[in-house]
């Protein structure tokens, strides 16, 4: 089974360069590193973004990460990042055969950006296949890696076992 990954951050700042242009920036709020795996779709895409959106990573008044995304009102900062699905089990060098190919790779995360600019103000994004730098304030450090569908515990594993 598939299972789209996000590698994300609680950021107070962060932006995306590609060459000297900035192409997407948010005050706070998350960064979140994506990838796509081989077997991933739209339903893959759209339960990750529910979760970036929901994930409690921000402090209540109490000073517990009691609050997601959505309840804090912050930024989201979509990057594409293929190199989460490296293999890196043996050897010197990562294999990226997990990684979906490029063209499907690029559907799924221009769809989740689409799907994020629908549901979710403000959504910034980088630009697939361009080499981007990332410039960001890790707030915490908080840093989670998610991954939705992989195993008994993610989102397409709880649908299946639902049917």
């Amino acid at each position: 089974m598939s299972a789209m990954i996000a590698l994300i951050q609680r950021v107070s700042q962060a932006s995306v360069r590609v060459g000297a242009e900035v192409v997407g920036a948010i005050d706070a709020g998350l960064v979140a590193l994506v990838c796509a795996q081989r077997e991933d779709g739209e339903r893959q895409a759209d339960a990750l973004l529910e979760r970036l959106l929901q994930y409690r990573v921000f402090s209540d008044e109490a000073g517990r990460m009691n609050l997601g995304l959505r309840a804090v009102n912050g930024g989201l900062l979509l990057v594409p990042q293929f190199t989460l699905a490296a293999d890196t089990s043996s050897g010197l060098r990562p294999s990226f055969s997990p990684a979906a190919p490029p063209e499907l790779g690029r559907q799924l995360f221009e769809y989740m950006v689409a799907r994020a600019r629908a549901v979710h103000a403000p959504v910034a994004a980088g630009r697939f296949g361009a080499t981007m730098q990332v410039a960001l304030v890790n707030e915490g450090p908080v840093t989670f890696w998610l991954q939705t569908g992989a195993g008994p515990r993610g989102e397409v594993a709880r649908e299946a076992a639902a049917r």
